[in-house]
């Protein structure tokens, strides 16, 4: 499985954040692609232990059954829920969000083998985070067809 600590996967990831323009439209879900954008740019910033988060109560219930279940090698499914914390609303400069968003995914060049907590899934291991970031990316930008 792919991971964004794999500098091949960046700069695909990368060259698939580039295609995006203002035109490009979502194939499901809510977002529009500047609010996908600042989505993706706040979870990597959550990966890469920029911003910080709880566990909640649910997650501690069934977040590492969960877990286990989007460490499959297989696509992210569509429409799943999202944590009400990276719920966007409202748009931004789609230039603006793709630079800072590459350069959050550069920066896993750098990232350190410390674990951050998920807000559903919970304690996410370095080599989880790779895998579940690579994903995430993965997934919005097939829904937009990136």
């Amino acid at each position: 499985m792919k991971s964004v600590h794999d500098k091949t996967t960046r700069d695909e990831l990368i060259g698939r954040i580039n295609s995006l323009s203002e035109n490009s439209t979502a194939q499901w879900g809510k977002m529009n692609v500047s609010q996908m954008l600042r989505h993706c740019a706040q979870f990597d910033e959550m990966a890469l232990g920029k911003k910080k988060y709880t566990q909640s109560f649910i997650g501690k219930l069934f977040g590492k059954i969960a877990l286990k279940d989007m460490m499959k090698d297989e696509p992210t499914k569509k429409n799943l829920p999202t944590v009400p914390s990276f719920k966007m609303t409202g748009d931004t400069n789609v230039a603006e969000e793709k630079n800072k968003w590459i350069t959050l995914v550069e920066g896993y060049s750098q990232a350190s083998d410390d674990s951050f907590i998920h807000p559903f899934f919970g304690k996410v291991t370095k080599e989880q985070a790779g895998l579940m970031s690579y994903k995430h990316a993965d997934h919005h930008l097939r829904q937009f067809n990136g």
